[in-house]
């Protein structure tokens, strides 16, 4: 057979070199089982080792996990991340922030109109859609998602909840409204700076299912 080289150009692969790239693009899966029967796996202190649900024994299949004989609890899940704004977008626009009730409010205001509003409802949005983002993802009826977004000295921290009555977690759409949030103030602000900076995004926490989650 041919295949094309880096170079463009076109080289012949013998069949020894075949069944070496046959081995690597499956694993090598008959060796690491024979591995597997003879060697003692010990797990760590914080987590019993598991096989993927989503793959199969040969880990060359995917599905999506069968939560039907989970109980429905009450779940909820945050996530973080942030936007790091150079001097002159922070120049650019006009800030406000307000305190009513005890919560503090922060808010960009552009010739797009409000900055932080309209990421809110982009990652909400965002949350909503998540198993048509995430092909493994379930679709989940969420009872609530929040949305909150602090400009602190250069940063906008955003933080997404997400809340489910359900048999599976919510870690993925917290994540996605977050992420989504992010990249829609990068959206409106790109155009006074391209240095501009999305920081890590991160869970902080979940409860309910089988474990909680609290992030150091």
């Amino acid at each position: 057979k041919n295949a094309w080289s880096n170079n463009g150009g076109m080289q012949q692969i013998d069949a020894s070199q075949m069944h070496i790239l046959r081995q690597v693009m499956k694993g090598e899966s008959s060796n690491q089982h024979q591995h597997q029967d003879t060697t003692e796996v010990t797990p760590s202190s914080n987590d019993a080792a598991q096989p993927f649900s989503h793959l199969n024994h040969q880990g060359d299949g995917i599905s999506m996990v069968d939560v039907g004989h989970k109980a429905v609890t009450r779940r909820i899940a945050t996530a973080k991340s942030s936007v790091i704004f150079p001097p002159e977008v922070l120049s650019a626009f006009q800030l406000r922030t307000t305190q009513e009730k005890g919560h503090r409010s922060s808010e960009m205001i552009g010739p797009k109109g409000p900055i932080f509003e309209t990421a809110k409802i982009a990652g909400i949005m965002a949350a909503k859609r998540t198993s048509d983002l995430i092909p493994l993802c379930h679709p989940l009826p969420l009872d609530r998602v929040n949305i909150d977004i602090q400009l602190i000295d250069n940063r906008a921290i955003i933080e997404c909840e997400c809340r489910v009555t359900h048999k599976t977690g919510v870690e993925m759409e917290a994540l996605t409204g977050a992420t989504v949030a992010a990249l829609t103030i990068y959206d409106m602000v790109k155009a006074v700076s391209h240095r501009v900076e999305i920081g890590s995004t991160v869970l902080i926490g979940k409860t309910g299912g089988k474990s909680d989650f609290k992030a150091s």
